[in-house]
């Protein structure tokens, strides 16, 4: 039985820094849906930059598919991401 329900985030907003979820969660998985431009996903927690992925130049590549092993990335304030060049963000957290 699992530990805990996962919840779903999602944002195609790329004006500035979005809040997914506004409380301490830890991002256990996510989907970054790419452009024809190189882009960026730029995951914060209250402000402070936690780390940053990068996409290639190819929407037709497909999404981009990331599960994080254990607990996942733990958000103590709440869970933001930045988007540039990027289509969309599914961001699943617990």
């Amino acid at each position: 039985m699992a530990g805990s329900d996962l919840n779903v985030a999602f944002t195609s907003n790329t004006s500035g820094t979005q809040e997914l979820f506004g409380g301490a969660t830890r991002l256990k998985a996510f989907i970054i849906t790419p452009t024809a431009s190189a882009g960026t996903v730029v995951f914060a927690d209250g402000g402070t930059n936690k780390f940053t992925v990068s996409t290639s130049a190819s929407a037709a590549s497909g999404p981009v598919n990331i599960g994080l092993p254990d607990e996942g990335v733990k958000f103590s304030s709440n869970l933001q991401a930045t988007l540039t060049n990027v289509a969309g963000l599914t961001a699943f957290h617990a």
